[in-house]
């Protein structure tokens, strides 16, 4: 090549250098300023309930000024929720829930997945999807046959009624996601064992769960969350106080008729989500991958 062509050459390739970088400086900007914007519409009504549950009833009352600053920060309404039995036992009844339907989820969970996923039989892609579609149908139109059945079982009015509900809800999906998983890991590992002579339990308990374990976490926090914070089914199966979890308990005490105690309202709600805050923040990186898994399966 002469010099002269070079020459000629190289303004272009300067030109399509500067307008790549001119390109990435703009989907930055963009992806910056779309983060932002939702962040702000996300974090709005946290930080709202906060401000709201940092203020006195008069001042919630009173509607002069911003909403949005407090006048008197104060602690009264943590102080009287944290000091209230019956919070206590919405809180327990909410944890008896949460351990029981996590505990019914995994193991049920765990068990169908490497099933459909590892023990191939006649009919188990088709089984594996009909799982899946199961989860799609939406609770609405369920909770009337599912009254019916859990007041079949005397369960109505009870805290066990929810942990023979929420199941429906968790085990489809968290099976779906274990599927995914499982069908991730190299099948040598499974004719290696099978070849040292071991069982479809021991592969399952001594090699699968422990490599699947990221997959395993975040079925677990699906399932949490979904028998932590549900408010459909308990607020049409539980009308009493004794029996009540969290999310609807803190309501149905804390409104009378047309009276609304917003600051303890804003305060029980903030404390009921903190426990899946928590989860979400330590283990937010086990929960992508879990979902994630069998994306780059080759």
């Amino acid at each position: 090549m002469s010099t002269s062509t070079a020459t000629r050459e190289m303004p272009d390739i300067y030109h399509k250098a500067g307008s790549l970088s001119s390109e990435r400086r703009w989907a930055l900007w963009t992806a910056y300023i779309s983060l932002i914007f939702a962040a702000i519409i996300f974090l709005a009504p946290p930080v709202y309930m906060f401000i709201t549950s940092l203020k006195t009833s008069a001042e919630v009352a009173n509607l002069t000024g911003s909403p949005w600053l407090v006048r008197e920060p104060t602690l009264e309404n943590y102080a009287a929720i944290l000091g209230n039995p019956t919070f206590l036992v919405f809180f327990w009844n909410s944890v008896k829930i949460t351990v029981c339907v996590v505990l019914i989820t995994m193991v049920i969970s765990t068990l169908a997945a490497f099933a459909l996923a590892r023990m191939r039989f006649w009919g188990s892609q088709a089984l594996a999807t009909g799982v899946f579609l199961t989860y799609l149908i939406p609770e609405t139109l369920l909770f009337i046959p599912l009254y019916q059945i859990v007041g079949g079982l005397g369960l109505l009015n009870s805290s066990w009624g929810l942990v023979v509900v929420y199941p429906t809800l968790t085990v489809p999906f968290c099976t779906w996601i274990m599927i995914g998983y499982f069908a991730s890991i190299p099948k040598e590992l499974d004719e290696a064992a099978l070849i040292d002579g071991a069982s479809w339990s021991q592969m399952l308990l001594k090699i699968f769960i422990p490599v699947a374990m990221p997959g395993i976490i975040a079925a677990t926090i699906f399932a949490f969350t979904v028998s932590w914070a549900a408010f459909v089914y308990p607020t049409a199966f539980v009308t009493t106080p004794d029996e009540m979890p969290l999310t609807i308990g803190v309501v149905s005490q804390l409104v009378r008729a047309d009276t609304f105690a917003w600051g303890q309202i804003m305060a029980g709600a903030l404390l009921a989500a903190l426990p899946p805050v928590i989860v979400y923040a330590f283990l937010m990186d086990y929960y992508i991958a879990g979902l994630t898994a069998g994306a780059t399966k080759g």
